[in-house]
């Protein structure tokens, strides 16, 4: 339902069901805090709080594209599926005559790999999904002489180099800050214990080291 003032009678027209089932659907609407208000009148109705609204999007085929190759140069990399499902979304969204000229531009665009250039590693859902919700992680991970603990850590974030990507999280079993090469941790499960309030201190970087931030 757009801003505009749109009458019981109207909506009940557009959705071929009764003016009394509009009138219901909207109050259960309202009382599960959806922000719909109603203004009585001969030219009154019903109509969505135009802060939860949002102006439609307008990608160009230029920008759909870019997204595109950024996601394609990125494969393996944190938030890599959740990139795809949106690029979906937005190809779904644009006009017609726009997703097919995004389309026909991505095809002139090629990305160059080795034949012996390994299949990038899938960081583990749960892993991204643990940094999300702020839960403690359980993993099973194999040291670079090949022991294998088990522990709990408090994921922070993802750090990637010259080896890939790995984990930066604050280890509870060697109660420090530590980084876990995602191709060493052998199992993985997020757990219902919540990351604890306040922190934990930021992990010292090498001073010959350039780290670069992801913005948006």
């Amino acid at each position: 339902m757009a801003p505009r003032l749109r009458t019981a009678r109207e909506l009940a027209g557009r959705y071929e069901v009764s003016v009394r089932t509009i009138e219901r659907d909207i109050g259960a609407l309202q009382q599960a805090g959806v922000p719909i208000y109603a203004d009585v009148g001969r030219r009154g109705g019903y109509a969505l709080e135009k802060t939860m609204s949002l102006p439609p999007l307008n990608f160009t085929p230029a920008e759909a594209v870019a997204i595109a190759v950024a996601l394609e140069r990125g494969q393996g990399a944190p938030f890599d599926r959740a990139g795809r499902s949106a690029l979906d979304k937005i190809l779904a969204a644009m006009p017609e005559r726009n997703a097919s000229g995004a389309r026909e531009l991505a095809a002139r665009v090629r990305v160059l790999e080795s034949r012996e250039t390994q299949p990038a590693q899938q960081i583990p859902a749960v892993i991204e999904q643990a940094i999300e919700v702020e839960r403690v992680l359980r993993l099973k991970y194999q040291d670079k002489v090949g022991e294998c603990t088990e522990r709990e850590v408090e994921p922070s974030g993802f750090l990637v180099g010259e080896r890939g990507w790995y984990l930066v999280a604050w280890c509870r079993l060697r109660e420090g800050q530590r980084v876990f090469r995602l191709d060493r941790i052998a199992d993985v499960a997020v757990t219902d214990i919540p990351m604890p309030a306040g922190g934990r201190p930021e992990m010292t970087i090498p001073a010959e080291c350039i780290v670069r931030m992801v913005s948006l």
